[in-house]
């Protein structure tokens, strides 16, 4: 059951290439990321990455109307038919050449994929099974070069293609009598976009240059008419215009010239329709050399959004050209626009920094902001609680991301150069990183800034870094000095450099129960330092070759030491001997690169695990280095328990045992021949007399590697920061049936016999024995509230413990908050004393319990706050809404006293002239 754990999401990458697409209701974003697939949630705020990968990077992505499925194409032409509904790959095919865009048409029906110079289209696979998804309908050809874009009308009956020959083709998407396809020019370069009008088949057509041409059809869409040649076959319709033919002779030859003046006269041919250039309009007015990337265009509100090399868009409105409004957003090229359905938000992808960004253009806000690291992730932490996980990156930046949401919240840009270590302290509120700039930083998470920056004497480079179990003693090692440098948090002061290695320290690691520093060195040896006996070396320990990791087991008892000769060993931390050892060379298997002269067998005996951590209950160890492997190990046993293949694309290097024959030449491999053609997008010159991209730029295969590893405290996940981003792995439990104490009369039916006999204590006892969730879930959930301290009072110990760990489970999703809080405060006061004295075996389950609890208590308590200020708010309002009919009752009131006043002097008036008369 501890080895069932399965891929869960990808975090610290959130667009690589490709284009964005919404969903149908416009509240998610989906993104390509390096060969899999993102959904951001953005009204929940939530991440996703969908249980499926390509075989490289994914170009284009294609959603159909209806938001159920969506077509998944990478860089070689391999297509994935993948449902958004049940997240399962439900066809595989084949184009045979990269593909440069996909659409499907707004009735579901088609849709359209460009490769090279034409354009295929496929009938979209509907709701009936069949052997072969992808039909190919009908191959249009006309453009000279690559095809780059493509529209469809509204009702689905013509299409649009763009070209890099810098014309636009519109084609029928069947037989239409006048218009079988039709090519627009116009342009001085690449057509970027091309989008129809709404209900029309009038044109706008946008090219890299910057410039836009308005095209007016000179027919409606439903003045299409259908081939009359396709509605009969061939032969029927020959046999019957001669029937015909014979049948106006018979009626001439009866009633003469009658027949003949009554005759309909001949049908008007058919128009062709035709295209007239409207308008012409040029985003560059200035002159600056700044090309137009991408385009997206929103019929219903006619709205035209451009995204240029610089990272500036435009929102314009069409047909008249009126700038919205236009803003910087990168420094870098935009790399793809989306429209949402109801046109309000704008999604951005930023290739070149791994930004998504989705825009509200009413409001001028972000929605959605978030960036990955751009470089390789060097190290990660995770909290005590296993709520958040930090990340260092080569960009020089510390991210910490919510594994709930899979989100980045915060981002530290303080480091001036790579980050080669991050930890928490144990209070989980400080991450502490270090940095080849030589410094060591300490953060915030309440008030987010840098209070502590701690350095060496002389400059250093900073490689490893460990902080004790009170948060009081940070260590660092450094690369070229061989020391260990030691501050103060509190007062940020230096208080020793430990010196006696005589190599480069490689990594740290306090003991989690005592103040001692283990510390692994390239002179073959792990010293154990004691930091409350003036810092000297209380133990050496000799290793056969380069240590180059050390970690401890969560109870302080053990190490774990990986060496550069590809072994694990495992040292008894209280003696300094050495308990067993894994030779783990084997199990790496690594890859060739392309610019290996030998085999990947014979550089895989130089290759070794580079970091390695124990799992939650120190059972066993997860190790990883230059391989696409983590594997899992049983430290009792030293055996192999399970390899995790991490990724599977091949667009990295050294990801495959042997290299491919077909691409080897007398002259060497075809992959090491640089084109040399730059990126191709439209970057700043950079060089005398390039117009088009940047010769001096060169293109390189990533190399996939591990390189670093960490268990969540709760034991439910672990996480490795890899060449592809930072993977997570979570426990999965309902692919493993693993019963406890299985036995004839342990059954579901005996289960629920019990609980209908209300013996809640022997329900529960034998549910954790057959240990099925869902029967677990009904027995605990049908316990009377009232019941609980008495059934947790009668419980076995043993099962003290099960029951804490699902209560904990159950607890971080379910909506019934106090009864879950009811069974774990009667859990956790009863048995107390127990439970204490096998802290070190129930930590996970604490901090898991600790995890949701956090949880519900940062929602509630944000609940509670908004509430608070609405009944302040309505409260105050209230108060004004008293004060003004106060106020309009003494005006009411004044006005009554008034009309008395005039009615009475009205009355004296009147009985004067009375008496006068």
């Amino acid at each position: 059951m501890k080895f069932a754990y399965r891929f869960s999401n990808l975090l610290g990458a959130v667009y690589r290439q490709g284009n964005l697409s919404f969903s149908k209701d416009g509240n998610a974003v989906i993104s390509p990321v390096g060969n899999r697939v993102s959904v951001f949630d953005l009204k929940n705020n939530t991440s996703e990455t969908l249980p499926v990968s390509t075989s490289k990077n994914i170009t284009c992505v294609g959603v159909s109307p209806d938001g159920s499925v969506a077509i998944v194409v990478d860089e070689d032409g391999a297509a994935l038919l993948v449902s958004l509904v049940t997240r399962a790959v439900l066809h595989h095919f084949h184009f045979h050449k990269p593909v440069n865009s996909i659409r499907f048409s707004p009735d579901g029906r088609k849709f359209v994929v460009t490769k090279d110079n034409v354009a295929m289209m496929y009938h979209a696979p509907g709701k009936q099974r069949k052997f072969n998804a992808f039909v190919l309908d009908k191959t249009y050809y006309g453009p000279y070069d690559e095809t780059t874009c493509i529209d469809w009308t509204d009702d689905s009956k013509c299409f649009v293609v763009g070209s890099k020959d810098m014309s636009t083709w519109v084609f029928g998407a069947e037989r239409w009598a006048n218009l079988i396809y039709y090519s627009l020019g116009g342009h001085k370069d690449m057509i970027v976009g091309c989008f129809f009008e709404k209900d029309s088949l009038d044109l706008y057509t946008v090219s890299q240059d910057g410039t836009l041409c308005v095209w007016e059809s000179d027919t409606e869409l439903d003045g299409l008419v259908l081939t009359k040649s396709r509605d009969k076959p061939e032969p029927l319709k020959q046999r019957e215009e001669e029937e015909e033919e014979e049948e106006e002779e018979r009626l001439e030859g009866e009633e003469g010239e009658v027949i003949r003046g009554k005759a309909e006269p001949p049908k008007e041919k058919t128009k062709n329709v035709r295209y007239k250039q409207r308008s012409k309009h040029f985003f560059n007015k200035e002159g600056d050399f700044n090309n137009l990337t991408t385009a997206a265009y929103h019929k219903p509100t006619h709205i035209l959004v451009t995204g240029f090399a610089s990272g500036i868009f435009h929102l314009h409105e069409l047909p008249e050209f009126n700038l919205i409004h236009s803003l910087s957003i990168s420094d870098q090229r935009i790399a793809s626009v989306a429209i949402n359905s109801s046109g309000d938000w704008i999604g951005f992808g930023c290739s070149g920094m791994g930004q998504l960004l989705v825009w509200e253009w009413q409001s001028e806000s972000y929605v959605f902001k978030q960036q990955g690291h751009f470089n390789n992730m060097a190290s990660l932490a995770y909290s005590p609680d296993g709520q958040y996980v930090a990340t260092g990156g080569d960009d020089g930046k510390v991210k910490v991301w919510n594994t709930n949401s899979g989100l980045c919240f915060v981002t530290f840009t303080e480091h001036s150069s790579s980050v080669t270590n991050v930890t928490f302290t144990s209070s989980g509120f400080v991450i502490v990183s270090a940095s080849l700039d030589g410094t060591v930083r300490a953060f915030d998470l309440h008030r987010y800034r840098n209070f502590r920056t701690f350095t060496s004497p002389r400059p250093a480079q900073f490689s490893t870094l460990a902080v004790d179990s009170s948060g009081e003693l940070v260590c660092a090692g450094a690369q070229d000095s061989f020391e260990i440098f030691l501050w103060s948090m509190q007062t940020g002061r230096l208080l020793e450099v430990l010196g006696g290695h005589e190599g480069p320290v490689s990594c740290l690691c306090f003991s989690p129960v005592q103040s001692i520093l283990a510390s692994a060195s390239w002179d073959r040896t792990v010293r154990l330092w004691d930091m409350l006996d003036s810092w000297q070396v209380k133990e050496t320990l000799h290793l056969t070759s380069d240590g180059l990791s050390v970690t401890y087991r969560p109870d302080g008892q053990e190490l774990a030491v990986t060496t550069l000769n590809g072994e694990i060993s495992f040292w008894n931390s209280q003696n300094a001997t050495q308990t067993g050892s894994v030779a783990g060379r084997h199990d790496l298997e690594m890859g060739r690169k392309e610019t290996d002269k030998i085999t990947a067998k014979q550089s895989a005996k130089g290759k070794s695990f580079t970091c390695v951590c124990y799992s939650a209950d120190g059972e066993s160890v997860l190790a990883g280095g230059q391989s696409k492997f983590v594997c899992i190990y049983n430290v009792k046993e030293t055996m192999l328990m399970k390899k995790f293949e991490i990724s599977c694309n091949l667009s990295f290097d050294a990801m495959e045992e042997f290299l491919d024959r077909r691409k080897m030449t007398e002259f060497g491999s075809l992959a090491l021949v640089d084109e040399g053609a730059g990126d191709g997008d439209g970057v700043n010159i950079s060089l005398p007399g390039v117009r088009k991209g940047d010769m001096s730029s060169r293109n390189f295969k990533p190399e996939i590697r591990v390189s670093s590893l960490r268990f969540s405290p709760t034991g439910r996940s672990w996480a490795a920061t890899t060449t592809e981003g930072l993977l997570v792995y979570s426990l999965d439990g309902s692919i493993v049936f693993d019963p406890y104490d299985l036995d004839l009369d342990v059954t579901p039916a005996s289960i629920r016999k019990q609980l209908r006999l209300q013996e809640w204590t022997s329900a529960i006892v034998l549910a954790f024995r057959l240990n099925e969730k869902a029967l677990k879930l009904e027995v605990l959930e049908t316990v009377p509230h009232e019941q609980i301290a008495v059934v947790c009072s009668s419980l076995p110990d043993i099962y003290v413990e099960k029951l804490l760990g699902f209560v904990a489970t159950c607890l971080e999703k379910s909506g019934h908050l106090q009864f879950y809080m009811a069974w774990a405060q009667n859990l956790l006061m009863l048995h107390g004393q127990k439970l204490k004295n096998r802290s070190g075996a129930l930590l996970p389950t604490l901090q898991a319990l600790q995890k949701s609890i956090q949880i519900h208590f940062d929602n509630l308590s944000k609940l509670c706050d908004f509430n608070m200020y609405n009944i302040r708010y309505a409260e105050a309002l209230s108060k004004q809404r008293g004060v003004k009919r106060a106020a309009a009752k003494e005006e009411e009131e004044e006005e009554e006293e008034d009309e008395g006043l005039s009615e009475g002097m009205s009355e004296a008036s009147f009985e004067e002239a009375e008496m006068i008369l």
